[in-house]
């Protein structure tokens, strides 16, 4: 996580927030489900749901879920900056009230990608903008058939590194496709999201909640420590050589081992018994099948972490 210093003045003095009023916020059984809710504005962004959004996913580290779900109201998962709400009145600012503004954009980014759980975007419908960023930086990424993505900064004069574009997407679908998306602009359904590595998987519309919910509670059901390591691990070692990388996963899986965790998921395998991860909400834990009962199909997933 960033020192306190490198963050900006806004986002110290943003109050922490499990009561969003620009959005909708449930936490049951382990999981929180965030819900965009502005669906005639395909969930355009203001001010204050970029604020609160912050403010939440910093709030979500002390809370008791395990994992997250972000989607959106009706057919859209976020247009991306509302036109009215936001565009017009930057044109009101001076190139200090831009900088505070493109600031708090990335701040947004920034506790996602540190928040030490993982993050499950059910992306329903369209993707663009900031929403298609948004997506970007979630661990993981269910798209409906209809989904559409579009980095369309340059559309609109601006330059496609916005909000850590140019950092995220080069690690999903490589510098050469980043490029096409960034310079270019254009929509990408969601076909050819999963092809080039955009998105884990593309259910049939209306499904995208469903299966994301479903993967964010098996995290929920895992192991919380470990899941907070694998997602730091995923994001310490973007820049190590491989001898650095293995030394930092040795650690690392070492700090596993000595967690209870390790013991329980043991002791589970021998008495034959699903595990009971450390923290797990005893409700989560899934009735084992009769004997003669078929397996029950799921469709499948974290940054210091936390005991």
């Amino acid at each position: 996580m960033e020192p306190e210093a490198h963050r900006t003045r806004t986002e110290q003095e943003r109050p922490m927030t499990l009561t969003p009023r620009s959005f909708q916020l449930e936490i049951r059984r382990g999981v929180a489900e965030i819900t965009l809710s502005r669906p005639d504005r395909l969930n355009a962004l203001t001010f204050e749901v970029y604020g609160e959004l912050t403010a939440t996913f910093r709030s979500l580290e002390r809370s008791a879920a395990r994992a997250v779900v972000l989607t959106g109201e009706g057919r859209g998962f976020c247009s991306g900056g509302d036109v009215e709400g936001i565009i017009a009145e930057l044109f009101a600012r001076d190139a200090r009230g831009l900088l505070e503004f493109t600031r708090v954009t990335g701040a947004l980014i920034q506790s996602i990608c540190e928040l030490r759980r993982p993050v499950v975007a059910a992306v329903n419908g369209v993707a663009v903008g900031a929403g298609a960023v948004i997506a970007a930086a979630c661990d993981l990424r269910i798209a409906a058939a209809s989904a559409r993505f579009g980095f369309v900064f340059p559309k609109v004069g601006l330059s496609g590194a916005d909000m850590g574009a140019s950092y995220l997407l080069p690690r999903l679908v490589g510098h050469g496709r980043a490029a096409e998306l960034l310079f270019l602009g254009d929509l990408v359904d969601a076909g050819e999201a999963l092809r080039i590595g955009l998105v884990n998987r593309v259910v049939p519309d209306g499904q995208a909640l469903e299966v994301a919910l479903g993967w964010a509670e098996r995290l929920a059901r895992g192991p919380a420590f470990a899941h907070a390591i694998t997602k730091q691990m995923l994001e310490s070692e973007r820049t190590m050589p491989l001898a650095a990388a293995i030394e930092a996963e040795a650690q690392a899986q070492a700090l596993c081992m000595a967690h209870p965790d390790f013991r329980e998921a043991y002791e589970a395998t021998k008495a034959k018994r699903p595990p009971r991860f450390e923290g797990a909400d005893p409700g989560d834990a899934p009735a084992p099948p009769a004997a003669d009962a078929p397996p029950t199909p799921r469709t499948t997933g974290p940054s210091t972490p936390r005991s």
